[in-house]
């Protein structure tokens, strides 16, 4: 029995209409009709422009940049649909941002993460989807169901197609962690991908800014590939490479990443660095008018189309992984 909505709807704001779109290819069924705008002073308005009385409501938007415009939309949406009696509504939220700012780290600080969570409760959201949210402890901050989904088999299985095990020697292959604090990702990607694992030891003297130190584990003649879970300004990615290459001789270096944020000179230092390639996953839209040759996306859209079926028929999301 379906405890929640006679029918499933998908609405999407503006931050990434393709990815919505595909999303409702894979549920065959067709984007709901609703036009998002601003009016001339930049306050968001938001027209509904079907019933929804009664439905399985799921509002697809990432809060990627323009950050705060798309978290109002976001707002503004599931606002219209509590107001319009939707029988439940679901935010699923790709990416989710102000994610990092999810704890103290000196006296005065806000946890911007947990007033997000607050605001997207108080607009009227009864669940929310998202995928490789930057600290796990925010789906605490909740007070409704948080279903937060991993991009990593989707990497295990791109990896493992692009070298296959019985074609290459995975002796000769690295996964390295960028940082300490994502030792633990990339030790369970490791693992999967059936490769060591190694870590580069930076030390961050502000914030976007980071001087690496040294490589922790052999990487000499082999090739690497740099996990983690999003890609701002690139910085402390291209520097990690630069390491792997000039301090511990690795030969080549790939990279992979769940969101690519590409703040900033992103781009440019990614053009510019050692790494041969760097995936992402469809999470964010890349910048307009990118037209370099290494960055490159997996698509996600079948892997959340599926989960919101679930959600739907109430069934597991876990098993999806």
């Amino acid at each position: 029995m379906i405890a929640h909505g006679k029918e499933i709807k998908v609405f999407c704001g503006n931050a990434h209409p393709e990815f919505a779109k595909m999303v409702c290819d894979e549920l065959g069924i067709d984007l709901g009709n609703c036009t998002v705008k601003s009016f001339a002073d930049g306050e968001v308005s938001v027209s509904v422009n079907e019933t929804v009385r009664g439905c399985d409501v799921f509002v697809v938007q990432s809060t990627c940049k323009p950050v705060n415009n798309n978290l109002m939309e976001l707002l503004i949406m599931v606002d219209a649909f509590r107001r319009a009696s939707a029988g439940r509504i679901t935010a699923v939220i790709p990416y989710f941002g102000y994610a990092r700012q999810d704890r103290k780290a000196k006296g005065r600080d806000p946890i911007s993460a947990k007033l997000v969570a607050n605001m997207i409760v108080a607009a009227g959201a009864d669940r929310v989807l998202t995928m490789d949210l930057h600290a796990s402890q925010i789906q605490g901050f909740f007070d409704i169901p948080v279903d937060n989904m991993h991009a990593a088999p989707v990497f295990v299985k791109y990896y493992l197609e692009k070298f296959p095990e019985n074609k290459f020697d995975h002796s000769d292959f690295v996964v390295v962690s960028p940082d300490a604090g994502s030792v633990a990702r990339a030790r369970d990607f490791a693992s999967k991908v059936h490769m060591d694992l190694a870590i580069v030891d930076k030390r961050r003297q502000k914030a976007n800014f980071c001087e690496v130190m040294n490589v922790i584990g052999d990487v000499r003649g082999k090739i690497c590939i740099l996990y983690d879970d999003m890609v701002d300004t690139a910085g402390s990615l291209c520097n990690a490479a630069a390491a792997l290459v000039e301090v511990g001789g690795a030969k080549e270096v790939f990279a992979c990443a769940s969101h690519g944020v590409l703040s900033g000179p992103a781009l440019e230092r990614i053009e510019n660095s050692y790494i041969q390639e760097l995936m992402f996953t469809s999470t964010i839209p890349l910048p307009e008018g990118y037209n370099g040759d290494k960055i490159r996306q997996i698509d996600v859209a079948p892997l959340f189309a599926k989960a919101i079926n679930r959600v739907y028929t109430e069934t597991s999301i876990s098993s999806l992984f």
